[in-house]
């Protein structure tokens, strides 16, 4: 499993930065044009999305979440607590300070309050229409969805390339799905099965 991965990551960490070479400049507004509308026709003000800080060539999802903050979207970003834990969200909003942590990934500081996002969107290498997604193998967000989804109905949305689309990713029992993609092009809903 883990080698099949690990091919499956070299071949997808191609593909993304192609696509981000020829896409990458107008994806992050694409998939904010696209919004979350195709999740609920208008998320409720008291919901509570996560979004990311984007790295290397994934699509940065700033422009999605300038359009939900200024929908009245509360908005959260991950912080990594350590290996082999789940990432705990802090309060974020544009413009509020930020601190290079782990890898170099701007997360809020300390002093903003916890959350418990109800939608995540998720960075990620490849993912399949069944909503298997390949990250980059700390297993970060796989361990937060499984606790938020023992507590609570939690939608998690992959953000990518339609070019990181792979026929199927390689998954254990605790690999978390996907229940949507995100795309320039616009949202994929995974089959689930």
């Amino acid at each position: 499993m883990q080698d099949a991965k690990k091919l499956l990551r070299a071949d997808t960490s191609k593909r993304r930065k192609d696509a981000h070479a020829m896409h990458g400049a107008t994806a992050g507004g694409a998939i904010a044009a696209h919004g979350l509308s195709f999740i609920h026709p208008q998320l409720p003000k008291a919901s509570i999305v996560s979004g990311f800080s984007a790295i290397g060539d994934e699509i940065d999802p700033r422009p999605l979440l300038d359009r939900l903050h200024g929908d009245g979207i509360r908005l959260a970003l991950p912080v990594i607590q350590g290996k082999g834990r789940p990432l705990l969200f802090r309060a974020w909003a544009p413009g509020d300070p930020m601190a290079a942590r782990t890898w170099g990934i701007c997360e809020p500081l300390d002093s903003q309050p916890e959350l418990e996002p109800d939608v995540l969107l998720v960075p990620l290498l490849a993912y399949d229409a069944h909503g298997y997604r390949l990250g980059y193998g700390g297993g970060f967000y796989d361990r937060t969805l499984e606790v938020f989804r023992r507590r609570k109905p939690v939608i998690a949305v992959g953000v990518a390339f339609a070019e990181q689309r792979v026929d199927a990713v390689p998954h254990s029992d605790y690999d978390q799905r996907l229940d949507w993609v995100l795309t320039p092009s616009g949202p994929i809903k995974c089959s689930g099965k």
